[in-house]
């Protein structure tokens, strides 16, 4: 799963996991299984205020953007986060140490 940031800031806080082509978003899961190869999913066609952009599904892998809230003085590394590739399941390691 290829998993870009759009960071935002706000005051909330976002919690990660994957499992298979399963992500949970603070708390609410979102199964992108059904998503085939070469297809795209609108933002708006998943009710999560944490996607932002199409979801892709690009030689079998999971493609998104995900908002990356932040306070006040963010450090760079979440100011302007690098893409991650997340292959294993469990709690995902965002920008900045928040998982």
């Amino acid at each position: 799963m290829h998993i870009s940031f759009s960071p935002m800031r706000r005051d909330d806080t976002l919690e990660v996991s994957k499992t298979g082509d399963v992500l949970t978003i603070n708390g609410e899961t979102l199964d992108l299984s059904a998503l085939p190869d070469g297809a795209t999913l609108p933002a708006d066609a998943v009710s999560c205020e944490w996607i932002t952009g199409p979801i892709e599904r690009i030689d079998g892998e999971i493609h998104l953007t995900l908002i990356l809230p932040h306070g006040a003085n963010p450090s760079p590394e979440v100011a302007f986060p690098d893409p991650i590739t997340v292959s294993t399941d469990g709690p995902i390691t965002l920008p900045g140490g928040a998982s």
